[in-house]
């Protein structure tokens, strides 16, 4: 997401008594920032944004489901069974 200027950055109090307004401005100008004890705490998104953001990060293959496993550098060790399927009696 791009660096959000200041004047898109609301205190928690104004965001409380604007609400409308922020979301207003979230929807038609951009991303909004509420900072918490002058820092960055929270954006408010257009929620379209959010939704292509969302469908953008879940696209992808097997591979990359793999690669980006954090059990993949995790020394984990997997051993196959020898001789094929096991028979299972059910």
């Amino acid at each position: 997401m791009r660096n959000i200027p200041p004047s898109d950055s609301w205190t928690v109090t104004e965001a409380k008594s604007r609400l409308c307004e922020l979301i207003e401005k979230a929807r038609h100008t951009g991303p909004q920032q509420i900072t918490h004890h002058g820092k960055s705490a929270v954006i408010v998104v257009d929620a379209a944004l959010w939704q292509r953001i969302g469908r953008r990060k879940q696209r992808g293959n097997v591979a990359d489901f793999i690669m980006a496993s954090p059990l993949r550098r995790s020394g984990l060790e997997t051993r196959r069974l020898k001789g094929g399927m096991r028979k299972v009696d059910l």
